[in-house]
């Protein structure tokens, strides 16, 4: 006896499986056009060229052939999967496709040239912090029951009060725990205007990045821009791992980097053991489920969610910090461009779990980091479209790997003690 698929679940078969077949399409009609006899190679040493680093070969591939047979795996599974379907593994291979036709677009794309494999790699790392740490913020809040919009406000705030106290002691370190508590401060005004006033926590939320925006801009204009050195903080240097740094290839992608990245991975691992192996995990989880039921056994509600709400915003702050004390250098205006929005589609993506911000912070790093690779590469692209990219990829992901998306039952919702 067979089980009739359901009619939703056959529809979403053919649309992945029409949506696989486009993807053949594009890399065999367009990616494998006009490359016969060109190869492409993947240089896969340290581009600092450090000779204890230099012993992998490069890896060159024919475009059209490669195009082709990746062309040919996309379609076959598509069609299976619009035929028969992957069940539940169908996000999964859906997910592998769309590296599959990543890999034939770096092949297209880097044609005749070089792609430095190793530093696109690091830059995704290096994008993804933000994005984990803003996504880790929204994790915390969003399980305790309250809704955190105000990320991209809290990046701005820590990010310029990073760059002031840097600037202005000449320590890093004095840095980064300012922007860690100017985030916290954001994360107090959010817990206190959500939970104290119940105030609507998307308008709150809302409310709070054009305040930043507004604060730091104005401190911007009157403050930094007169007095140059207030605005040129000391910035973290690569940190190497020892033994583990000279591992080729591993090395350089893992263990040589900066503070902020070694904090967003130890930030993720704290937090995941924390938030489903502990006792207080279980109580911020049950507060943000069942406030209610977590009452009558004696947690306190409100006080969780307060402490919820600021411990969200100190992460942030790391991620404010990065962008000032190990990207940027200094301090400009929004120059956050977004990415405490993009940091919440990796909190959706990553289904409230840190683990699985991570690896969605990590796709939409992969997305910034190409889009600079590809402006070195100078593939006929203008730059300004190329700039588009992390942010047509977040919305590509969301719309295609979110699917039915269980949110925290009381998220959102403020709670009266009776």
């Amino acid at each position: 006896m067979t089980t009739a698929t359901p009619p939703d679940l056959d529809r979403r078969n053919r649309r992945f499986g029409i949506f696989a077949l486009v993807l053949a399409a594009i890399a065999g009609a367009v990616f494998a056009t006009g490359t016969a006899g060109v190869a492409t190679t993947f240089q896969l040493n340290d581009v600092f060229g450090e000779p204890a680093y230099a012993t992998l070969p490069a890896v060159v591939v024919p475009v059209a052939p490669t195009a082709l047979f990746l062309a040919l795996v996309i379609a076959g599974v598509g069609l299976y999967q619009a035929v028969r379907g992957f069940g539940d593994r169908a996000t999964i291979v859906i997910s592998v496709l769309l590296g599959l036709f990543v890999l034939a677009f770096l092949v297209w794309a880097a044609r005749g040239q070089q792609l430095q494999v190793l530093a696109l790699l690091r830059g995704t790392m290096r994008a993804a912090v933000p994005l984990a740490l803003g996504a880790l913020s929204g994790v915390l809040c969003e399980r305790a029951g309250v809704i955190n919009i105000a990320i991209e406000g809290q990046f701005l705030a820590a990010a310029f009060t990073a760059a002031l106290v840097s600037s202005a002691t000449g320590s890093p370190w004095l840095g980064l725990v300012g922007g860690i508590l100017a985030g916290g401060l954001v994360g107090a005004l959010l817990a206190v205007l959500s939970i104290r006033y119940r105030a609507d926590q998307i308008v709150v939320g809302v409310v709070l990045i054009v305040l930043a925006t507004g604060v730091t801009s104005f401190l911007t204009s009157q403050l930094l821009v007169p007095n140059p050195g207030l605005n040129a903080p000391d910035r973290f240097g690569a940190v190497t791992v020892p033994v583990l740094g000279d591992i080729p290839l591993i090395g350089p992608l893992l263990f040589r980097h900066s503070v902020t990245v070694y904090l967003m991975l130890l930030a993720v691992v704290v937090v995941q053991i924390a938030l489903f192996r502990t006792r207080w995990g279980l109580r911020l989880r049950a507060v943000g489920e069942h406030p209610k039921a977590a009452d009558t056994v004696g947690i306190r509600v409100l006080a969780t969610r307060y402490r919820a709400v600021i411990l969200g915003g100190m992460v942030a702050g790391i991620g404010g910090a990065y962008f000032t004390l190990d990207a940027a250098g200094q301090f400009s205006r929004e120059m956050s461009g977004g990415r405490g929005f993009i940091a919440l589609a990796a909190m959706l993506v990553g289904r409230y779990s840190p683990a699985g911000a991570l690896g969605a912070a990590l796709i939409f790093g992969f997305a910034d980091a190409l889009s600079t690779s590809l402006q070195i590469l100078n593939v006929g692209i203008p730059s300004t479209l190329l700039l588009t990219a992390p942010y047509v990829v977040t919305i590509l992901v969301v719309a295609g790997l979110v699917g039915r998306l269980r949110m925290p039952a009381a998220d959102g919702q403020p709670y009266v003690k009776e």
